[in-house]
């Protein structure tokens, strides 16, 4: 069975199927990349504990960055927020993003109980 949360016209923010959500990619607001993604991250976290699971039951996260060069800003932001030992499986490309303010966007998939 498949599971659709808060399903609009183009997307859903969270699909379940088969002890696995998928969370729609989500964005922060802020003037550095660190403030995005530290909306960011509170916005996941909101939406895995909607699906009932955790940032500890993560199991991969697909990051896109306006710009490269905010790689280290992005990933003191992270690794502060990823439980130690529960980190996923994690890729990081640069694309460019809906909006010319944005510099970051987070995927996640996660298990869910």
């Amino acid at each position: 069975m498949i599971e659709r949360i808060e399903t609009g016209v183009r997307s859903s923010k969270i699909v379940k199927h088969n002890g696995v959500a998928y969370i729609t990619g989500q964005v922060g607001e802020g003037a550095t990349i660190q403030e995005q993604t530290e909306e960011c991250l509170r916005r996941l976290e909101a939406l895995l504990i909607q699906a009932g699971s955790s940032r500890s039951q993560m199991l991969r996260a697909t990051i896109w960055l306006a710009d490269m060069s905010d790689f280290a800003g992005l990933n003191e932001v992270w690794n502060a927020w990823v439980p130690e030992g529960d980190a996923p499986a994690r890729a990081c490309g640069e694309a460019k993003l809906a909006r010319a303010e944005l510099k970051v966007e987070i995927i996640v998939d996660a298990a869910y109980d």
